[in-house]
C-alpha cells in the first residue's frame, strides 16, 4: 500500500470516527436531558429555547456549514442520520433547529464574503441564531413577496406567510420574487422594526398550531424594506426552489423516519407494561418495515442511484410509514392517548407536520397514492 492511499485511509477512518462522536454526543443529550422534558418542550417557548441552548452548547447548530467557517461540515449520510434522531426525541426542537442549520448551509454557498463572516463563524455554538422564510416561493400564481431593485439595493413589499423561530432567532434569510422572475435571498431582523427610510417589518402573534405551537411560528408584513446590496446572499433563477425540491425530494422524509422511531418507542414501552404479544408483534412488524425504508432513503442519497420518481415513492413510503407507526402509538395507549400531554398524542401530531414539510404537489400526489393504494 502507498504512503499516500495509506494517509487517506486515515483521514476517512478519522473522518467517520469524528461523525460518530458527533452523532454519539447528541444522542446522549436527547436522551438525557430533552426526551424527559419532550411535552414541555413542545408547548413552552421556555423549555424550548433550554433544549437549543443544549444543542449549541455541544456546537450542533452548524452541521452544513465546513470547518473553516466554525461549523461541523458533517457528511451527507451523517447529517441525514442526525435528522433522524432529533424527531425521534422532540418534534419541535427538531422542526426548529432545521431552520438554523438550513439558514447556515444558505449562507455557506453565499458568495458574498462579508455576510458570511458576520454569522457562520457564531452560528455553530448559538451565538447568533438565524431563521429563513422563503417557503412561499413554492407556491404558483402571483408573488407573496416582491422586491423591486433600487439603487443600492432592493424594494421588498408583502407578506411573508410562514417563519418560526420569532423570538428565538435574530434575523431570518428572506426570499423575494423579482420582477423577471428571479429571487432574492436577504437577511432580515426576525422583530418588528422602522427603518430610517420608513420601510417597516410587522411580525404577527404566534400562530396557534395543532402542533409544535412552541416554535412560535409568524407572518410578517413587509412594507417599503430597504434591503441593502450587502446584506444579499445571492439570486436564484425562477424555478430555482422547484429544482431544488426535485433534487432534495428525500431530505424531508428522514424526519419522518425519526418521528416513526418515536411511535416504535411507544410502542415498546406499553408491550413491557401489558405484555400482550400482538403489541410485540405490531412492534417487530413495524421495525422492520423502518429498518428497510430507512436502508433504501440511505442507499438512495448516491447521486444517480434512483429516478426522481423512485425517490419520490420513497419520501412517499416513509411519510406512511410514520402516520401508521403513531396511529398504532395511540392504539396501544388507549384512552390514555386522548391526554393532551400524553407522549403518543404528541406524536401523532408530529407526525402530522412532518407529513406536511416542504411539501410539494407532486409529494402531495404520492402521499394520496400511498394512503388509497
Amino acid at each position: 500500500m502507498s504512503l499516500a492511499v495509506e494517509n487517506q485511509g486515515n483521514v476517512e477512518q478519522s473522518s467517520r470516527d469524528e461523525s460518530q462522536g458527533l452523532l454519539n454526543t447528541a444522542q446522549s443529550y436527547f436522551q438525557e436531558s430533552v426526551a424527559p422534558v419532550a411535552s414541555e418542550i413542545d408547548e413552552n417557548p421556555e423549555a424550548l429555547k433550554a433544549a437549543l441552548q443544549g444543542m449549541s452548547s455541544r456546537s450542533l447548530l452548524a452541521l452544513q456549514v465546513p470547518q473553516a467557517w466554525g461549523g461541523a461540515g458533517v457528511s451527507e449520510l451523517t447529517l441525514r442520520q442526525f435528522q433522524q434522531l432529533v424527531p425521534r426525541y422532540s418534534g419541535a426542537l427538531a422542526f426548529l433547529q432545521t431552520q438554523h442549520q438550513s439558514a447556515g448551509r444558505f449562507l455557506a454557498n453565499s458568495d458574498n464574503e462579508w455576510l458570511k463572516r458576520q454569522y457562520l463563524p457564531y452560528m455553530s455554538q448559538g451565538e447568533v441564531l438565524v431563521g429563513v422564510g422563503f417557503s412561499h416561493l413554492r407556491r404558483q400564481g402571483k408573488p407573496m413577496v416582491k422586491a423591486m431593485p433600487v439603487k443600492g439595493g432592493y424594494e421588498i413589499d408583502g407578506t411573508v406567510p410562514w417563519i418560526t423561530g420569532c423570538g428565538f432567532f435574530q434575523d431570518f434569510i428572506l426570499g423575494a420574487t423579482l420582477p423577471d422572475g428571479q429571487a432574492v435571498y436577504g437577511m432580515l431582523p426576525l422583530t418588528d422594526t422602522v427603518q430610517q427610510t420608513g420601510g417597516t417589518i410587522a411580525l404577527s402573534k404566534p400562530m396557534q398550531l395543532g402542533a409544535m405551537s412552541s416554535t412560535n411560528t409568524v407572518t410578517a408584513e413587509l412594507t417599503h424594506w430597504f434591503l441593502p446590496q450587502e446584506l444579499v446572499l445571492f439570486t436564484k433563477p425562477a424555478d430555482a426552489i422547484h429544482e431544488n425540491d426535485q433534487k432534495n425530494v428525500l431530505h424531508h422524509g428522514f424526519h419522518c423516519l425519526g418521528n416513526t422511531r418515536a411511535g416504535l418507542d411507544i410502542i415498546e414501552a406499553v408491550y413491557q407494561t401489558k405484555q400482550l404479544p400482538f403489541i410485540k408483534q405490531a412492534f417487530n412488524t413495524f421495525n422492520e418495515e423502518l429498518q428497510r425504508c430507512q436502508s433504501a432513503m440511505i442507499a438512495a442519497l448516491a447521486p444517480n442511484s434512483q429516478t426522481w420518481n423512485e425517490r419520490l415513492k420513497l419520501r412517499a413510503w416513509a411519510i406512511n410509514l410514520a402516520q401508521r407507526c403513531a396511529t398504532a402509538a395511540v392504539t396501544v395507549s388507549s384512552g390514555a392517548a386522548n391526554y393532551r400531554y400524553h407522549a403518543a398524542q404528541r406524536v401523532y401530531r408530529e407526525a402530522l407536520v412532518f407529513t406536511v414539510s416542504g411539501q410539494t404537489t407532486a409529494v402531495m400526489e404520492a402521499t394520496l397514492a400511498q394512503l388509497i393504494g
